[in-house]
């Protein structure tokens, strides 16, 4: 289950605020302000993880080192440097590897796990059709590696959600995805402050839900 309570609500309101202030200052060019926010947000699904239990169950670890690693993809992707761009993707994808692990360590439905494969399959190879016309160079190895394990993470959130999880784990899964598609168009098609006002309170509502999913499994 997803166990609500007041710290849980406060941290959350942090993250979550602390997105749209992001969105707000990065609109504005404020950069120390954008810089503080983001960092304050994620920091704060990290917390939430660890006052429900994260480190005291298998699924808890697993979830803690991909918000862990979320939080680091965070960081990096500050910056518009290629160099720290790809090292957040590498961040991520160690992240949505991390979450497939925990959604592996529950029961999970195998026709759920199936009917997930082929939807994000054909939602990723859209994604890389669009993409691809603007990718060059590592990014064209980056980037359908890094949609192969959206994939995996989706379906699996799916399948453990059917089987034992909360149905808004599998929300969050999809929130998260679809959130990844708000910061390639930003990185590859067009910068525009619009696509962080609706891709990040997606991802951080995606964060907060796996971070207090780690509640019901101790």
């Amino acid at each position: 289950m997803v166990v609500v309570n007041s710290s849980n609500i406060l941290l959350a309101a942090v993250c979550l605020g602390g997105a749209l202030v992001y969105v707000f200052a990065s609109w504005k060019a404020f950069r120390p302000a954008a810089v503080a926010a983001k960092v304050a947000a994620s920091t704060s699904f990290v917390a939430i993880s660890l006052i429900n239990g994260a480190a005291t169950t298998p699924y808890g670890r697993a979830v803690l080192a991909a918000l862990i690693f979320s939080w680091l993809g965070d960081v990096l992707l500050l910056s518009r440097e290629s160099v720290f761009f790809l090292a957040g993707m590498a961040a991520f994808f160690a992240a949505h590897v991390a979450f497939s692990a925990a959604f592996a360590l529950k029961p999970v439905s195998i026709t759920a796990l199936a009917a997930g494969l082929a939807v994000t399959g054909l939602f990723g190879a859209v994604i890389l059709r669009w993409l691809w016309p603007f990718l060059r160079g590592p990014y064209r190895f980056a980037v359908p590696l890094y949609l192969a394990a959206i994939m995996i993470m989706v379906s699996l959130a799916v399948a453990a959600s059917v089987a034992a999880l909360p149905p808004i784990v599998a929300i969050g899964a999809v929130a998260f995805a679809l959130s990844d598609v708000s910061v390639a168009r930003d990185r590859f098609i067009e910068r525009d402050v619009v696509n962080k006002a609706w891709g990040l309170p997606l991802y951080y509502f995606a964060q907060v839900i796996f971070a207090i999913s780690v509640a019901g499994s101790r």
